[in-house]
C-alpha cells in the first residue's frame, strides 16, 4: 500500500483526516474501502460515525489510532501524525483482555507501558476501576467477570494512559440491553467530566444520539460521509440519562437519524 505524505496541516482539532482513500488489492484492480473522506473533532467533542457495514468506519477510526496508513490523504491526533498509544485510547468491540491477568493486572500492564512507576500502579489501578464502576474488583480473574465488566475493565485500561482522545469502535454491542444501556450512562458520564475527545463507532441511531455531540452519516461502496446531524441534547454530568431517553425532542433525534440511515444505505456509489 501507497505511503500517504503525513504533513502539518495547522489543525486545531483532536483529530483531522483529510481527503482520506483507502485502497486494497492489486494496483490494477484495488478495491476502494474510503474514499476521499474529511472530517474533524474538536476538543471535548463527542463525535460518532455511523453506517451500514463495510462502509469504512472502523478503518477511519482505526486511522486515526496510527493502525492503518490511508492511501490518500493526511490525518493527525492533536497536530501530530497518529501512533498507536501515543494519544489515544482505543477500545474494540471486544475486550481483548490478557486470561492470564486479573482486572487489576491487565490495568497495571498498561500502566506500565505508560512509564507509571510500580509504586504508583496499584493506587492508579484502583482509581480507574472504580472510575468504572468496578472498585474493589482489582484480584478478579478475567473469567470471573461477566462480559460488560470485562468491557469496563477494557474501558479502564484504555484511560490508563489518561489520553486526550478515546476511540470506541462498537464497544457495547456484544452486550445484552440493560448492560449496554448502563455502560452507555457511564461513557457519557465519563466524557463530560474528563473533557476527553471521543470518536465513537456504532450501527444504532439510538445510541449516537444518547452519545454524540455530533453524529456523522457514512454510505458504503465507496465508504464516504454522506450526511451531518448536530445533537443539541444536554450533556451535562448530571444528566438524568434514562429520562433524556423518553423525551419528546431524543425522539425526535432518534427518528430523524434512523431516516438519514436508511437513506444513506440505499445511497448509489458516486
Amino acid at each position: 500500500m501507497p505511503q500517504a505524505e503525513f504533513q502539518d496541516t495547522g489543525d486545531t482539532g483532536d483529530i483531522a483526516l483529510h481527503g482520506i482513500t483507502v485502497r486494497y488489492g492489486k494496483a490494477k484492480a484495488p478495491v476502494v474501502a474510503v474514499e476521499d473522506v474529511s472530517l474533524e473533532a474538536g476538543p471535548g467533542e463527542f463525535v460518532v460515525l455511523v453506517g451500514p457495514s463495510g462502509c469504512g468506519k472502523t478503518t477511519l477510526l482505526r486511522i486515526a489510532a496510527g493502525f492503518v496508513t490511508p492511501s490518500e490523504g493526511t490525518a493527525t491526533v492533536r497536530g501530530e501524525p497518529p501512533v498507536p498509544g501515543r494519544a489515544t485510547g482505543v477500545v474494540f468491540q471486544q475486550p481483548r483482555l490478557f486470561p492470564w491477568r486479573t482486572a487489576g493486572g491487565n490495568i497495571a500492564f498498561a500502566l506500565a507501558r505508560h512509564g507509571v512507576p510500580r509504586e504508583h500502579r496499584a493506587e492508579r489501578t484502583e482509581e480507574l476501576l472504580a472510575r468504572v464502576g468496578l472498585a474493589g474488583m482489582a484480584g478478579r480473574r478475567t473469567w470471573e467477570l461477566s462480559g460488560g465488566q470485562q468491557q469496563r475493565v477494557a474501558i479502564a485500561r484504555a484511560l490508563a494512559g489518561e489520553p486526550q482522545v478515546l476511540l470506541m469502535d462498537e464497544p457495547f454491542a456484544a452486550l445484552d440491553a440493560l448492560t449496554r444501556e448502563r455502560l452507555q450512562e457511564e461513557v457519557r458520564t465519563l466524557a463530560a467530566t474528563s473533557g476527553t475527545t471521543v470518536l465513537f463507532v456504532t450501527h444504532s441511531a439510538e445510541e449516537a444520539v444518547l452519545l454524540g455531540s455530533r453524529v456523522l452519516v457514512m454510505a458504503a461502496g465507496p465508504g464516504r460521509i454522506v450526511a451531518e446531524l448536530e445533537i443539541g441534547l444536554e450533556r451535562a454530568a448530571e444528566t438524568d440519562v434514562a429520562a433524556l431517553r423518553g423525551t419528546p425532542e431524543f425522539s425526535r433525534l432518534r427518528g430523524e437519524l434512523a431516516a438519514v440511515m436508511r437513506e444513506a444505505a440505499l445511497t448509489p456509489a458516486g
